[in-house]
């Protein structure tokens, strides 16, 4: 029987899935990087790539809207670190050039996704407090 749902989980949204998944990934990298790194870059790489789904499940429970902007604003600026980090890996020649690119690519079409679900987000304040600029002049009822 199948369950009609009215609200929408964390684990409902794709851009969380897909921030879980590049967690995992990253860890079984980091670990392949030298004994010196398990407690500096490869740490950090690890708390950052964790950080970035963890902090839009942090905040998509929370009652007020502009909590949930601030979990994605996070999200967002966690998964620019995760990218700092892998460049600073591919430039200590831990990993090579198109491993950087493959995952700076999946982290910033991540980030286009954080874009949207913050323009989506926004769309429940007053047009006064709103920070996308295009949806100032928008109608609130189409």
């Amino acid at each position: 029987m199948a369950v009609d749902k009215t609200y929408m989980e964390v684990e409902d949204l794709e851009v969380y899935l897909r921030l879980c998944a590049l967690h995992i990934e990253i860890c079984n990298l980091s670990h392949d990087w030298p004994q010196e790194e398990r407690y500096e870059l490869g740490s950090q790489v690890r708390r950052s790539s964790n950080s970035s789904p963890a902090q839009l499940a942090e905040k998509h429970d929370d009652r007020h809207i502009r909590n949930k902007i601030e979990g994605v604003n996070r999200s967002r600026g966690e998964a620019g670190e995760t990218i700092h980090h892998l460049f600073i890996a591919k430039l200590k020649g831990y990993i090579n050039a198109s491993v950087y690119g493959s995952y700076r690519s999946q982290y910033k079409e991540c980030i286009r996704m954080l874009n949207g679900l913050e323009k989506s987000l926004e769309k429940h304040l007053p047009l006064s407090e709103r920070k996308w600029p295009k949806l100032n002049s928008e109608p609130l009822n189409p």
